[in-house]
């Protein structure tokens, strides 16, 4: 089981914060995947912004969360969006 820091993008502060959600784990965060981890973490920290959704995306993905290719980005922002609605 590698640890949550292993991950692009995942520092101690969102590593501390996977963790209070139950998120463990880098593979248990790939399985639950950036849309869910953040609706985990939105639950719980209400003042996520898209850069986060970005972060996990990145983190999920393998790539740095400023390199997510822009169609990639539109997607993350339109489901934020919607989760916002609800």
């Amino acid at each position: 089981m590698a640890e949550l820091t292993s991950l692009k993008n995942i520092g101690k502060e969102i590593e501390r914060k996977l963790k209070s959600v139950g998120i463990t784990t880098a593979e248990e965060l790939k399985k639950i995947g950036s849309q869910e981890a953040f609706v985990m973490l939105k639950s719980r920290y209400s003042n996520l912004c898209l850069v986060h959704l970005y972060t996990l995306e990145g983190a999920v993905s393998g790539v740095d969360y400023n390199r997510l290719p822009e169609d990639v980005k539109q997607n993350l922002k339109k489901f934020k969006e919607s989760e916002e609605k609800l």
